[in-house]
Formats: C-alpha cells, sequence, structure tokens
C-alpha cells in the first residue's frame, strides 16, 4: 500500500546531499521510504519548503524540483503496545492491556481495566507513538446509555479535543464523539447494505441514521433514490446535514430530527421500499413503526440485535416473525442472517435482511 506525499525529485548523484540538507532543517518524512526511479531519487517531505528552505537548497542543489509522489510507509520496529510499556508498568499489568481500540477519524477510543487507570497517560502516549495518525487517546468511561447511544468519555493522552472527521469508503464525516453515536466497527456493514440498494428510485428510511454513515454512503452510490434519514438526537442531525453538505448528496438525503415513532402519523405510511433499524439495544421496540412504513406491496428491512447468552438467532428470527405478524405483516423470508461482531462476552450483534409482504 502506498500513500500520497509532497517530494524532492533530484538526480541520484546528488541524492546523499540532499537527504543530509533536508534532514538539517526538518523536512524529511521519517514514516516513508526514499523512492527511486530511473536517474531520480524521491525524498518524501513533512511540509512544503518556505522560502528561505528553498534558498539553501538551491545554494547547494542544481536541478531538483518540490513534486508529489507515492511512498511505501516504513515498517514500524515496535508491533506492540506491551513492548514500547515493557519498562514503564508492571510486568503483570502487561497482560491486561487493551488488545483492541476504535480509532474515529485522527481518535482511538480504549477500555481501561481499573488496574490500568494510574497509567493511562502512560498508555495513551503509547498509542500516539506507535499510531502516527492518532491525535487524540480517550478512554471509556460508561457503556453507550441513553436515547442518544452515548458513553462518558476521559481524555487521556494528545488534543484534548472529541471532534474529528472520519473517513469510509470515500465519504466524510464530521462528529463529535462524546455527543452523536459512531461505530467504525460497522463499516463493512454500512458497504454491505449501500452494495444491495438498486439503482432504481427506491424510497429508504433510515430510522436511527445518527451522523449519516448507512444514507450517506448509500445516496453516494445510488443518486437516484430518496433516503429520509432520522435521528432523535438534535446534535447528530446538525452533523449529519453537514456531512450531507460536504459529501454532496443534498439532492438525494433528507434529515430528519425527530423521534421515530412520530413518523408514522407523518407522510411515511406505506410509503418505504427499505428501512434500516441499526438501533440494536431497542430495535425490537420499533418493529411495528418499520413495518408500518413499508410500501403495501412489501419492502425490506435491515434489522440489527443484540443476542445475549443462552438467547439464539433462531429464537430472535421467531421473535421477529411474531412482532411482524402482531401488526398484519408477513415476513416472506430471510434474505441474510449475520453475526457481525461479538459486542461483551457471550453477547454479539446479528443483522437480518427480511423481506416483508
Amino acid at each position: 500500500m502506498t500513500e500520497d506525499s509532497i517530494c524532492i525529485e533530484v538526480n541520484r548523484k546528488q541524492g546523499e546531499l540532499t537527504i543530509r540538507l533536508a534532514k538539517k532543517i526538518g523536512l524529511i518524512n521519517k514514516d516513508y521510504k526514499i523512492q527511486n526511479y530511473q536517474e531520480n531519487l524521491y525524498i518524501p517531505l513533512l511540509r512544503q519548503p518556505n522560502e528561505s528552505e528553498l534558498e539553501l537548497l538551491n545554494r547547494f542543489l542544481s536541478g531538483f524540483k518540490i513534486s508529489k509522489g507515492s511512498f511505501s510507509p516504513k515498517k514500524n520496529n515496535i508491533k506492540k503496545i506491551s513492548d514500547l510499556l515493557e519498562d514503564k508498568i508492571p510486568d503483570h499489568l502487561l497482560k491486561i492491556l487493551p488488545q483492541s481500540m476504535d480509532i474515529v477519524g485522527d481518535i482511538a477510543i480504549i477500555d481501561i481495566p481499573n488496574d490500568l487507570k494510574k497509567y493511562d497517560t502512560i498508555l495513551g502516549n503509547a498509542i500516539l507513538e506507535i499510531n502516527k495518525n492518532v491525535k487524540t487517546v480517550l478512554s471509556k468511561s460508561s457503556p453507550v446509555k441513553g436515547v442518544y447511544r452515548l458513553r462518558s468519555l476521559e481524555f487521556i493522552s494528545g488534543e484534548n479535543r472529541t471532534t474529528t472527521i472520519h473517513v469510509e469508503f470515500g465519504c466524510k464525516y464530521h462528529l463529535d464523539v462524546a455527543k452523536a453515536y459512531f461505530s467504525p466497527r460497522l463499516s463493512q456493514e454500512h458497504n454491505r447494505v449501500s452494495s444491495l440498494v438498486n439503482k432504481r428510485k427506491e424510497v429508504i428510511i433510515d430510522l436511527f441514521a445518527g451522523v449519516g454513515p448507512f444514507s450517506i454512503l448509500i445516496a453516494k452510490n445510488n443518486p437516484d433514490v430518496k433516503i429520509f434519514a432520522v435521528d432523535i438526537n438534535p446534535v447528530a442531525i446538525e452533523f449529519l446535514k453537514k456531512n450531507i453538505r460536504l459529501n454532496r448528496v443534498d439532492k438525494t438525503v433528507i434529515p430528519l430530527t425527530e423521534d421515530a415513532r412520530n413518523l408514522i402519523d407523518k407522510q411515511f405510511k406505506g410509503s418505504a421500499d427499505r428501512v434500516i433499524m441499526n438501533l440494536p439495544e431497542k430495535a425490537k421496540d420499533f418493529i411495528d413503526i418499520a413495518c408500518e412504513m413499508i410500501k403495501p406491496n412489501g419492502g425490506i428491512i435491515h434489522y440489527y440485535e443484540f443476542i445475549r447468552y443462552p438467547d439464539s438467532i433462531k429464537q430472535a428470527q421467531t421473535r421477529f416473525c411474531e412482532l411482524v405478524k402482531d401488526v398484519g405483516r408477513k415476513v416472506n423470508c430471510f434474505l441474510s442472517v449475520k453475526n457481525i461482531r461479538e459486542t461483551a462476552p457471550y453477547q454479539h450483534q446479528v443483522a437480518f435482511d427480511v423481506k416483508i409482504d
């Protein structure tokens, strides 16, 4: 995998001198490998040289130019956070270091065990050192809760902020991780659902849209659809509006600050070809609403739920069918049943694609 960077393009004969000069004035980007092609070297830079730096280079070099190139990142010799921390925290605590983190834009969010709390800044600094694209480290200090699906976050290291821009499948999302729900672990699911949407003029209702990862990606890939992106959190909707403009899908996605239950009293009854229900904690409480939104001749519901042992996927499917039947609709078939991810010991998030008659 290569990445683009500004660089100095120079004849190979002047390569050693160029590298020495660029290092002296702090221009070389050490994260990338120097490339060579034919008679030239391409030396990656951290930034565009200023006037005085260009004067210095011109004084000692001839025939160089500032351009852009594609570079391979250098392999990081530090493979694990534990390698960096082995002399900084007690050995027995290395065994309970967090094994994963959520990276949203340039923010890393980690779950720190209680025994490691006193070392949280050291841990945060290690994460920043290993992950060059991360600028802020936060720790989870509560579970996701409330109607807005938020958790409390504690600043650990880096830049003290909770706002960022997250990029996913070519779409950009402005968000505040403390004020609007977003899960980078669902990126493949966002893309999967988008790929299922037909190119024809579907009407889609995204019942719990957040900052728009389902709606905006679908709109980018299917400009002829009409998407109503709904969320009860006004802050999430403000970010959604910004993201709609940023991704240029304002003719396709219509944002609505609303409790999903109130929509059925408006113009949405029997209007949707497809309903997205990404609220796994409480989606079953809205199956009746989703069914009433589906067109009389049928449509598709993308449904998400947490399954906790001893409950099973089969039992969740049975519950779903019964709730659909209660509102006078019928499950034609389950087009897809997927175990997406483990969210806790003995708990998984599942996704159903269901054809409704």
